[in-house]
């Protein structure tokens, strides 16, 4: 079965770089007995890679049990994983087998598997090693043939770091480990995610699909979506239901999409773990700020000096050197050079300036300034699309446009 055919199959829409390879690990390594370890957000459809592994497989005539971890009390999931006898608690009124029992020669999907507690992490890190396990309350060792992927959105190194997880267990789940994209990284595919929710809503409904305007489809396309597709399919079936006009433009789509703002205005970089730009405007503003700031400093070091009497006239040409975004955590991304004439007239007349007269000409085309910043990323790496964008702090759609906007030579 080829990448296609399994999009076709499990109803995977998109055709972006990222998802593509993890769809391809997947296949790979379907027809081997390795444990896997998923790792994504909440919501990118980790359950339907661990379908594809598993119907891909030898075993895939074989039992196949999806366990959510974190669904299970702490108290019984040792007896819903690995089974229990008679008597072994209260409640315990007859013997019951467990998961790993049940599924023998098939394969366990552990959800959430961050959330399991350290003493049934020992047990199932004895199973991955040695394929025993022991039912609660028994002391005989029992044998099991079972497949396990592991899935998480979960940071595992900080669980580690933190005596949450056990190290040993996850370098024993994370033999392939597969990461699956977060929705935001999968520009080119929110769109065709959009009109295949609302084309199936709209059978299931028995209405006409919703449209998007164009600026509406911007919006869509470039929202964070921490909640990724299932958060995606959610607004779209709310929209279908709702909004009688089925033309969505940007204002009604804001009505759904909480944080998204509709304006012309910069947004102002609030989180300095936040890596993108909301916004490519906002670098011009960001730099037309710096270019003020650096008059003040100018015209009051001037000044300085005319007050500690140590010139009689002045005319100077200061060519200051920016580095844009240089408090930022990814360190230097664009230095921009510029010539501003601060043209004075001064007569010092030994203790008192007689007649100041200013004039500040500084010639700034923001098309030309975001030309050349696009240039000078696109030469600081070679050409690369991809590592420019994160440079300038802007998408590598949006980048794509702006070089095809300003008809820049690649």
């Amino acid at each position: 079965m080829n990448i296609q055919q399994v999009k076709l199959r499990y109803g995977i829409i998109g055709n972006s770089s990222k998802l593509n390879h993890a769809l391809e690990i997947a296949l790979q390594v379907a027809q081997t007995d390795l444990s896997v370890l998923i790792t994504g957000e909440s919501g990118t459809g980790k359950e339907i890679f661990s379908q594809v592994i598993h119907t891909n497989s030898s075993r895939k005539h074989n039992s196949y049990i999806a366990v959510n971890c974190g669904a299970i009390p702490q108290g019984t999931i040792d007896s819903e994983l690995f089974g229990h006898e008679k008597g072994s608690f209260t409640g315990a009124h007859e013997s019951r087998k467990g998961y790993f029992e049940v599924a023998n020669n098939g394969t366990i999907f552990l959800d959430e598997v961050a959330e399991l507690p350290l003493s049934t992490q020992v047990r199932l890190l004895r199973v991955l090693e040695s394929g025993e396990y022991i039912r609660v309350g028994s002391s005989k060792p029992l044998k099991t043939d079972v497949r396990v992927i592991a899935a998480t959105n979960v940071d595992f190194s900080k669980a580690i770091q933190k005596g949450d997880f056990r190290e040993d267990l996850y370098y024993r789940l994370s033999t392939v480990p597969i990461h699956i994209p977060p929705l935001r990284e999968r520009g080119e595919d929110i769109y065709l995610l959009f009109m295949k929710f609302a084309t199936d809503f709209a059978e299931k409904y028995q209405m006409p699909s919703v449209r998007l305007t164009d600026a509406a489809k911007e919006a869509l396309i470039s929202y964070a979506w921490q909640g990724n597709v299932r958060q995606l399919k959610n607004v779209t079936e709310q929209i279908s239901i709702i909004e009688e006009d089925r033309n969505i433009g940007i204002e009604t789509l804001t009505k759904y999409l909480k944080g998204l703002q509709v304006t012309k205005l910069p947004v102002l970089y609030q989180s300095e773990n936040q890596q993108d730009f909301s916004n490519e405007r906002e670098i011009l503003f960001k730099f037309l700020f710096d270019i003020k700031k650096d008059v003040d400093e100018t015209k009051k070091a001037v000044n300085l000096i005319l007050q500690q009497g140590g010139l009689s006239n002045m005319k100077s040409s200061v060519t200051p050197s920016y580095n844009l975004d240089s408090d930022s955590q990814e360190g230097t991304i664009i230095e921009k050079s510029y010539e501003m004439k601060d043209k004075q007239e001064i007569i010092y007349n030994k203790n008192h300036i007689e007649d100041t007269e200013e004039i500040i000409d500084v010639n700034l085309s923001l098309a030309d300034m975001e030309k050349d910043f696009i240039l000078k990323a696109l030469n600081k790496h070679k050409g690369k699309r991809k590592l420019a964008a994160e440079d300038l702090g802007i998408s590598e759609r949006t980048l794509y446009r702006k070089i095809k906007e300003y008809d820049i030579d690649m």
